[in-house]
């Protein structure tokens, strides 16, 4: 995880960037602070945590803690949360800066607020930003498509109760670790990654790899039916090596791996080319 200092409206909002859930986690005092203008926001959050557990609210409950840098300069087990649980702290603090945070918000890697009404607007864009950035329409459409199959995956996922979050990402590094032979941390660092979105590094061969586990391990969770992580984390291994032998094929056959090192910065251009 990587700390950053983030500035709204020159208030700073302490952050911390989960490589394994790719996503932001803020300190809600900070937030908490921003919105409601208080001189003491640790109190305002536990006030108002109580009233939202008086009112029945789960929000409270779903907040985690990390560590995070205090004024004195150490580190101290600080409430965190995702940008979705911060859109939703919004709502229950009053404030004229609802709006601009959100907007703010969505500029530190939230999903973007108009996204969540029509979610057909996030597809639009991405593949606009796509084009942009040079990758050929097939590698667009295989990227597309690869967002429905993971969709279709964690639905089971769900359903079988696994936990978003770290069981997400347990299950997503296990899968990768079975057809790729790297984890998720491994795969990006291969690729010369940082906090970047792998699948938007990975060229046709790779995705097609990925789908394929992904699509295997969703039929297979459709006919078991598992009820537990252990359960979900077999469907997802047995789903993942049925790419794992259409790789090796691939590579006895090409004579090359079919993991490659290309990332964002040159798979445009080489696509483009009409190479993988």
């Amino acid at each position: 995880m990587s700390n950053k200092i983030k500035l709204f409206e020159g208030q700073q909002v302490r952050s911390i960037w989960d490589e394994n859930a790719e996503k932001w986690w803020l300190s809600v005092v900070d937030v908490v602070g921003i919105l409601s203008g208080s001189s003491q926001p640790r109190k305002y959050w536990n006030d108002l945590k109580t009233k939202l557990r008086a009112e029945g609210s789960e929000l409270s409950e779903k907040i985690g803690q990390l560590k995070l840098e205090a004024a004195d300069g150490k580190r101290y087990l600080t409430d965190v949360a995702d940008p979705e649980q911060v859109l939703r702290l919004i709502q229950s603090i009053p404030s004229k800066k609802a709006e601009p945070f959100k907007l703010w918000l969505a500029k530190v890697g939230s999903e973007r607020i108009d996204e969540t009404v029509d979610p057909e607007l996030s597809i639009d864009r991405a593949i606009q930003n796509y084009r942009r950035l040079g990758y050929s329409e097939n590698w667009i459409n295989q990227r597309i498509k690869s967002i429905e199959v993971r969709k279709a995956l964690t639905d089971e996922w769900d359903k079988g109760g696994v936990q978003q979050g770290k069981e997400y990402a347990a299950l997503t590094d296990l899968m990768s670790k079975t057809w790729s032979g790297m984890n998720t941390r491994e795969y990006k660092k291969h690729k010369g990654l940082k906090k970047e979105n792998l699948r938007d590094n990975m060229t046709n061969t790779e995705l097609v790899l990925n789908m394929l586990a992904e699509v295997a391990a969703t039929d297979i969770s459709i006919v078991r039916q598992p009820n537990s992580f252990d359960e979900s984390a077999k469907a997802a291994q047995e789903g993942a090596k049925a790419a794992k032998v259409a790789r090796r094929q691939i590579e006895k056959s090409t004579g090359k791996s079919a993991v490659s090192k290309l990332n964002a910065k040159n798979l445009g251009q080489r696509l483009l080319k009409g190479e993988r």
